[in-house]
């Protein structure tokens, strides 16, 4: 048996601190890789869940392909960019039995509705063979209704909202409440009609005739969207362009809509394709915050707000 050096007391305390700093450094490598992880995992779910990362619309079987129209058709809202991406996408999967267009909306702008309308009918033009069917959900009103009369068949439920075929522009008049309270407008333009309908001035007739002129030229392309895409089917009546709505169940006897269905029921009945692929564009968080900034400095940098045509 050896003898112990003269030192060993130092050696051993030596040896025991360096394990426990390799100990405590590999305590803090596990340590670091777990919360990398953690941190990793948590990023990855913020992402998806604020839309930031999408389904690429892909699937290795036939499907039914799923595009949604939620909300008011408007530029920075349910917007005709983000709406023909979706359709344009859904179409050009060669796996795309059928195209499902599940509409919710009140209307909107007739410029971002009338685009999408043109879409759908070039997209039929192209893929022939691929139909377009328009689903309601609660309301197919206005815009979203000049959307839908491009489908090749429009299913509603019983109680869904559908019509409202008519154009309006709306604002308010602040003329009497002005003179209450002692305000005087000071409005100067260079062009008789720059101040088209201010809110603050009195209502000039001949521009109140104006603005009603344009909006029947308006209110006639809509109707004639309509006659164009439902065709032999609409059952007109004097009231039908008037601006009223309907039931679902009610929209069928008009014409206005084919049959009841939802988005499962027309996938697994009608296309014969049950498995559903959802190919909406979300838009992303950084993307809606960029939006509504701008939305927010452009209305900053306004006078005021003129009164919006819109299909509603």
């Amino acid at each position: 048996m050896s003898e112990p050096t003269p030192n060993w007391e130092r050696e051993v305390l030596e040896k025991l601190a360096l394990s426990a700093i390799r100990e405590q450094r590999r305590s803090r490598h596990w340590s670091i890789l777990f919360k990398t992880l953690g941190f990793l995992y948590l990023f990855i779910v913020l992402f998806l869940a604020a839309g930031w990362f999408g389904s690429d619309g892909v699937s290795i079987k036939e499907h039914t392909a799923l595009v949604d129209l939620q909300g008011v058709i408007a530029s920075d809202q349910a917007s005709a960019d983000s709406v023909i991406s979706s359709l344009q996408g859904a179409f050009k999967d060669k796996k795309t039995k059928g195209v499902i267009l599940r509409i919710n909306s009140p209307g909107g702008s007739p410029v971002q509705a009338g685009q999408i309308y043109d879409e759908i009918r070039r997209l039929r033009a192209l893929h022939p063979k691929t139909p377009l069917y328009a689903v309601v959900d609660d309301i197919c009103a206005s815009g979203g209704y000049y959307v839908a009369a491009g489908a090749d068949k429009i299913f509603v439920d019983k109680a869904s909202i559908v019509g409202s075929i008519g154009v309006l522009m709306d604002g308010f008049g602040f003329t009497q409440t002005m003179q209450k309270l002692g305000v005087e407008r000071r409005l100067l333009t260079a062009g008789d009609n720059k101040g088209f309908l201010d809110p603050f001035s009195p209502v000039d007739p001949k521009q109140a005739a104006f603005a009603k002129q344009m909006l029947e030229e308006i209110h006639g392309q809509f109707i004639g969207v309509v006659r164009e895409g439902r065709g032999k089917r609409l059952q007109e009546t004097p009231e039908m362009f008037s601006g009223l709505v309907w039931s679902g169940e009610k929209s069928i006897q008009l014409g206005l809509a084919d049959a009841l269905g939802n988005v499962e029921s027309v996938a697994r009945d009608v296309i014969k394709a049950e498995d559903i692929v959802d190919y909406t564009q979300r838009e992303g968080l950084a993307a809606r915050l960029a939006g509504r900034l701008g939305a927010s400095v452009a209305k900053a940098l306004m006078p005021f707000e003129q009164a919006g045509v819109r299909l509603r």
